[in-house]
């Protein structure tokens, strides 16, 4: 008997063997330019997570321009994602993180069609930049799954860049080492760049078209974006771009200069401020030195969207004459950008309103307050915070991306202009518009994945024409989707844009252009 359960259980072991070995050999396998990795293929899609594209930022790289991984010759796992930048997640974060942060975090995933991958084809890439004020934010949340857009066809890649004070951050000590050829402060940016590199370099080996790569991001995204459509060193690295919620004027946070004159703030002034309150003084290679050797949670030091109005943090991006040279409008009314077909839009309740007083809500419209107050209040007794919130969206996020819509278009780019308009069904009750950020599950047809069981039919119908028009563009350049209506170029004086209402897709003239047109007339 003890023979016939030992053999069973040899002739188990086995067979589980061998059936581990033919799911291994059906994986996924792709060969990119530092090493082959090993996905995971689920309904058609086969999946790379956690695919290094850059050396962890670790020890002496902790505040240094990315650097190439060591490559690798076994096979790598890629089913699972990697660790997301360090940072303090944020509560209530409607994308929330799905792995652990580290500051080894350089990572990127893709999604592509299992087919693509036998047949070597060219399809269309998306690289997708997250938001979260350059605080937080990461590729691993659910809403932002790719295998939707691999499914229709496209190959999907998302990524990690740091944040906080581990991507933008700025001291003496750092600019008088000058390891990087000059290339300092921005290290966010430097990364993202750092990963359309390794998109140009390894798309076609995932049925990729390296020569056909729309980049689109959100928030934080979004005035990324802004930053590579204009930094020489990402010219050439990606040929359509999709601005979400993004802005294009000076941002909520001042653009600091690097360094400035003694008596002005800087994010070296941050810098400096930071390190006396974590202990460290000087501005010599010890200096730096001890700053490296902080703990990865004492340079975070509680850092998030919610107390991003510390004098210890630069603000995000600066000015570092090398990526950022001035700001987004400035530099495309020069014309000091890479032109391509953009899309750009905001959603219909854009914005943060923190609370005050109408009197607060209405000076920024000096003079023309009046108009102000018939626009966002005509009865005069609306409720605080929806015009209040109202106000502070069209000139944080909704009239600057008409602006960049306006500048682009007069130099002849394609621009198409979009507002995303649609509610979910089951937040009627709390809303008057869509607000920030909430366009994403739609986009990435997650739908299922940020409502879960309140999702309805309306929902999934809305997050499929979006998600249509994304792609359409992502094909050809010109945002198009079966049955739905035909997308307008952008022009100042039709002012047509495509608005994702509730009752689908339309063509409308700008509805807000009165507002929008007194907000630009009132911006400094």
């Amino acid at each position: 008997m003890t023979n016939r359960i030992a053999a069973l259980a040899a002739a188990t072991a086995l067979g589980a063997t061998l059936v581990a070995g033919q799911a291994l050999a059906a994986a996924p396998t792709v060969v990119t330019t530092f090493g082959p990795v090993v996905g995971e293929t689920v309904q058609g899609v086969a999946a790379f997570k956690g695919v290094p594209f850059a050396a962890p930022p670790l020890g002496a790289l902790r505040w240094r321009a990315p650097q190439p991984p060591k490559a690798w010759t076994a096979p790598r796992d890629a089913k699972a994602y990697g660790p997301d930048c360090m940072q303090n997640p944020f509560p209530g974060d409607a994308a929330p993180l799905g792995v652990k942060p580290a500051e080894d975090c350089l990572y990127a995933n893709v999604w592509t069609p299992e087919a693509a991958l036998k047949a070597k084809t060219k399809l269309p890439v998306m690289v997708w930049i997250y938001g979260g004020g350059f605080v937080n934010g990461g590729s691993s949340p659910a809403v932002y799954a790719g295998d939707r857009f691999a499914r229709d066809g496209v190959v999907l890649v998302s990524f990690n860049y740091r944040v906080g004070r581990f991507g933008f951050f700025a001291h003496p000590a750092l600019t008088a080492a000058g390891a990087d050829g000059g290339m300092l402060g921005n290290y966010g940016l430097m990364d993202q760049i750092a990963a359309l590199k390794w998109v140009r370099d390894n798309a076609a080996a995932f049925g990729g078209d390296p020569d056909n790569v729309t980049v689109f991001g959100e928030s934080a995204g979004g005035v990324s974006l802004h930053a590579l459509l204009t930094a020489p060193q990402a010219k050439g690295l990606f040929h359509k771009a999709i601005i979400e919620s993004g802005g294009g004027r000076p941002r909520l946070l001042p653009t600091l200069p690097l360094t400035a004159p003694a008596g002005q703030r800087s994010a070296e002034t941050a810098g400096l401020a930071f390190a006396a309150k974590a202990g460290v003084s000087g501005t010599d290679a010890a200096a730096l030195d001890a700053l490296r050797a902080l703990p990865a949670e004492t340079v975070v030091d509680g850092l998030n969207m919610a107390t991003s109005g510390t004098p210890t943090w630069a603000g995000g991006p600066m000015l570092d004459g090398k990526i950022v040279t001035d700001a987004p409008l400035k530099a495309y009314q020069a014309g000091a950008w890479s032109k391509m077909p953009v899309m750009v839009g905001a959603t219909s309740a854009d914005g943060f309103f923190f609370g005050g007083t109408r009197d607060q809500v209405f000076a920024p419209f000096g003079a023309r307050r009046p108009e102000a107050e018939a626009l966002y209040d005509p009865k005069g007794d609306g409720e605080l915070k929806v015009y209040g919130w109202k106000a502070a969206g069209d000139r944080m996020f909704i009239e600057p991306a008409r602006a960049v819509a306006r500048v682009m278009s007069s130099q002849g780019a394609p621009v198409y202009q979009f507002r995303f308009s649609y509610v979910a069904e089951s937040q009627r009750g709390q809303w008057w518009g869509a607000p920030h950020a909430t366009e994403i599950p739609f986009v990435f047809d997650t739908v299922d994945a940020r409502y879960g069981a309140a999702l309805t039919q309306a929902d999934a119908a809305a997050a499929k024409a979006a998600h249509a028009y994304w792609i359409g563009f992502a094909k050809s350049g010109v945002p198009t989707a079966p049955g739905g209506p035909a997308w307008p170029r952008y022009e100042a004086a039709s002012d047509q844009i495509l608005d994702f209402s509730a009752e689908g897709p339309k063509v409308v003239a700008d509805p807000l252009k009165a507002r929008l047109d007194l907000v630009e007339a009132t911006t400094p």
